[in-house]
């Protein structure tokens, strides 16, 4: 009788191991794909309305200084989110959990493409921002059922899928907005969410993990002390923040120049520079391959380079919009590179509190995102288009140089 209780005390052992640790199989096509585009969709509803800022501004008589609010709403929301769900993932199922908050926002988008007046938007708004941090936890759930020697190519892409979405977002929008109006493009988003919930209710592995033993309050303390107790975190979470304020720099205001005149663009053919974009971030998939083979730093170095080469480029909109578009796919291309191997090297510690990490790491994401839509709609008021590219290369050098004098103690690190 002492002999199969050690057998099975060393049999529950083995299976806690291999969830912290991650899956010791392979992690099929089709799941990850699953993941990506679920990724993708919900993560769009909060990138929805940046080509659609000039409708929004004149359907509920919002001026164009202070549009970029709606925006920034959504990504302090996000950032709510992630401090109070993300976390969750590791105390409650994975599966439930996801489901849950995607149901939530298909209601929350229905609420949007109905709003009789601006405070039912931004409300509708708020809670699509909170929700749409399910893409977090989708990524560390798909992290958690990854083998370790696939784990950065797995996160990568599905976090693939997060970025592609996020520029799709504005083809998606300027395509349905010339075809029906602004509220054509949220009402399409809750039905597409709505099949998406089905896939996922039929597909979604009901993995068991070993839940933490913390209570709610103690569990969100603990991703407050993630940012003391390491290093690599708050290193890798503030070359987030400086990326994605020079990422939302540029797709916050884009809408601006190419919709006035010499350009007066449909808002189908704004949104389509956001394929461009994604030229840039698919290249970038293999970022999280780099970063499993231990060579994360001088990726990050050389896509930070990139990143502050792009806005030249960018700068040049009067010129040449082919300039443009390439400044585009490298900026873009940067940016994903630098956030998959953020990602893929935090991954690396504590896997028993990987949505904590999720959680820690994305709130800088979102912080980044906030400050770079409402800085950059200001900006462009009263500087200009100059003034915008200004403004990102500035935070784009800073990163850079911010890298070079932390890259050895992240180093050391590991």
């Amino acid at each position: 009788m002492g002999k199969v209780k050690e057998k099975t005390t060393i049999i529950a052992e083995h299976h806690d191991d291999r969830l912290q640790s991650g899956s010791s199989t392979t992690m099929s096509r089709y799941m990850a794909l699953l993941f990506a585009i679920a990724c993708g969709m919900a993560v769009a509803n909060i990138y929805f309305a940046h080509p659609l800022l000039d409708a929004l501004s004149y359907e509920f008589k919002i001026d164009h200084s202070t549009i970029g609010i709606i925006i920034t709403i959504t990504q302090v929301c996000y950032a709510l989110g992630l401090l109070l769900l993300v976390p969750l993932g590791d105390l409650l199922n994975h599966r439930r959990l996801i489901i849950g908050q995607m149901l939530i926002s298909v209601a929350a988008l229905v609420v949007i493409g109905l709003a009789p007046s601006s405070t039912v938007l931004f409300i509708g708004m708020a809670v699509v921002g909170m929700l749409a941090t399910v893409t977090q936890t989708l990524v560390a759930y798909a992290s958690t059922l990854s083998a370790p020697a696939e784990r950065g190519r797995i996160v990568g892409f599905v976090t693939s899928g997060v970025v592609i979405g996020i520029l799709l977002a504005r083809a998606f929008a300027g395509i349905l907005t010339d075809i029906g109006g602004w509220r054509l493009v949220y009402l399409t988003s809750a039905a597409l969410m709505l099949f998406i919930v089905s896939l996922l209710y039929r597909k979604l592995p009901g993995l068991e993990h070993k839940q933490t033993s913390m209570s709610y309050p103690k569990l969100l303390h603990s991703v407050l002390l993630l940012f003391i107790q390491e290093r690599i975190l708050l290193i890798r979470g503030i070359l987030a923040l400086l990326i994605f304020i020079s990422f939302s720099i540029l797709w916050t205001s884009l809408v601006l120049p190419l919709s006035a005149a010499p350009h007066s663009l449909s808002h189908t053919a704004i949104g389509a520079f956001g394929l461009a974009g994604v030229a840039g971030a698919l290249a970038a998939t293999r970022a999280g391959r780099l970063a499993d083979q231990g060579i994360g730093q001088r990726t990050t170095g050389i896509a930070l380079a990139l990143l502050l080469a792009s806005w030249f480029l960018i700068s040049l909109i009067d010129h040449s919009l082919f300039v443009l578009i390439i400044g585009i796919i490298l900026l873009d291309l940067a940016v994903q590179a630098v956030h998959v191997t953020n990602q893929s090297m935090i991954f690396t510690v504590r896997p028993e509190a990987r949505s904590r990490l999720t959680a820690a790491y994305m709130v800088f994401y979102s912080i980044g995102s906030a400050t770079g839509s409402i800085a950059s709609t200001n900006i462009y008021t009263i500087f200009g288009w100059n003034g915008v590219c200004l403004l990102g290369a500035s935070v784009s050098a800073f990163a850079l140089l911010f890298w070079a004098l932390t890259s050895r103690l992240t180093e050391q690190e590991k």
